[in-house]
């Protein structure tokens, strides 16, 4: 039988939650701006009125947000330099992580690469994980982190370790839904933590990574950015342009800086932490982008390729999501540097389309990523609204 219009329109409006859940974002540290901080910028694109939650803030790195969300941090922030020396507080991430309280949020959205999985919410609350990597420390990175620390950096973390991981695979079962970066690491969340989770990859901003004008032209030099820590592997980059004397230019800055730089010759020059306009122009100019990390995704990488760059990289990890062999850049073998000076002796820039590289790029574009992650998030919402009132229907009907 069909039912009155009016009818209809009451059910309709029955199926729709009937209010907006309250929302809380929670991010791994607010210090520096790399990926993580610009999916997190992404994230309050869609829910702008949300409370951000986090371990450490360094409110002078993040006027804006800070001025317009609440942002809440834990004790860690009270820790003395805790916006500098943040990372040698990690065995009190996980005690930090639970105090913070999210009881009275619907919705959770962690950003989180570390410990904020494992945030306490309300029974009732969806808790959605965008997940970057299972904790570096404790699982697959481990042995780069060990490897690269001091004596007493490896007695700690070789201590914690254990500890830390069956924490860390505990909090990972509080997540309603994983949603990871790169099927490189949605293959990590299944094998770390046993869950299932779907792929959604970060925003790049390809509205102002451009191609140049071509009247600007390409320079001769390379170019590499990046955190200057060890996993990202500049140690290798560095080794290989100390032989083949080619110019390369790096931008960043972290704890690996001044060894990188006893290390180089004088082909290569550091620049440290640069605004994001000097990063895209020398994308713009570069013969070719290099990187030599295993990467979760790569966003850098993206970003240079929406600047019509072919980027030279090690073929593992996220590189391989980005990058096609011999079409959009080069991928090496080996994380050696004989393996990458392999792949600058076959790199020639004439064999790369400019637009070709850039439309690859696109499919990571911004507005991509808030459609498919708004749409994630309504959908679990309008389920999740339909589920209690029916629960509610059936409550009043028996």
């Amino acid at each position: 039988m069909k039912r009155a219009p009016f009818l209809e329109a009451r059910l309709e409006r029955e199926m729709i939650p009937s209010s907006t859940p309250k929302t809380a974002l929670v991010h791994h540290w607010l210090v520096t701006r790399r990926g993580g901080e610009q999916v997190l910028e992404a994230l309050l694109e869609l829910f702008p009125d949300a409370d951000v939650f986090t371990l450490v803030a360094d409110r002078e790195q993040f006027p804006d947000l800070c001025h317009r969300n609440r942002v809440h941090t834990s004790f860690v922030q009270r820790l003395p330099a805790a916006t500098r020396l943040y990372r040698f507080y990690l065995p009190l991430f996980p005690w930090a992580t639970e105090r913070l309280d999210l009881s009275g949020y619907d919705r959770v959205i962690s950003s989180d690469a570390a410990t904020l999985k494992g945030v306490r919410t309300s029974p009732k609350a969806e808790h959605f994980c965008y997940c970057y990597t299972p904790m570096r420390y404790v699982w697959d990175g481990y042995e780069t982190y060990y490897g690269a620390s001091g004596p007493l950096g490896r007695l700690a973390l070789s201590a914690i370790r254990g500890r830390l991981r069956r924490w860390d695979w505990s909090a990972a079962q509080r997540v309603t839904h994983f949603v990871a970066i790169s099927r490189n690491v949605q293959r990590r969340i299944h094998d770390c933590y046993g869950r299932e989770s779907g792929v959604i990859y970060p925003p790049v901003d390809t509205e102002k990574f451009v191609e140049a004008h071509p009247s600007q032209g390409r320079d001769g030099f390379y170019l590499h950015v990046s955190q200057l820590v060890s996993y990202k592997r500049a140690d290798l980059i560095v080794e290989a342009f100390n032989q083949c004397r080619q110019p390369l230019v790096i931008i960043g800055d972290g704890p690996e800086r001044r060894k990188l730089e006893r290390a180089a010759k004088p082909n290569i020059r550091f620049l440290g932490s640069q605004p994001r306009s000097v990063v895209i122009e020398a994308m713009q100019r570069c013969r070719a982008f290099v990187f030599a990390g295993e990467e979760d995704f790569g966003i850098v990488m993206a970003e240079a390729q929406a600047c019509g760059t072919p980027v030279i990289a090690f073929g593992k990890g996220g590189a391989l999501e980005i990058v096609t062999d011999g079409v959009t850049g080069i991928l090496f073998g080996e994380q050696t540097a004989a393996s990458l000076l392999d792949a600058l002796a076959r790199f020639r820039p004439d064999g790369f389309d400019p637009s070709t590289i850039r439309a690859s790029a696109l499919r990571f574009r911004r507005e991509r990523f808030l459609q498919e992650f708004g749409g994630l998030t309504n959908r679990k919402a309008m389920a999740l609204g339909n589920s209690e009132l029916n629960c509610q229907h059936l409550a009043k009907t028996s």
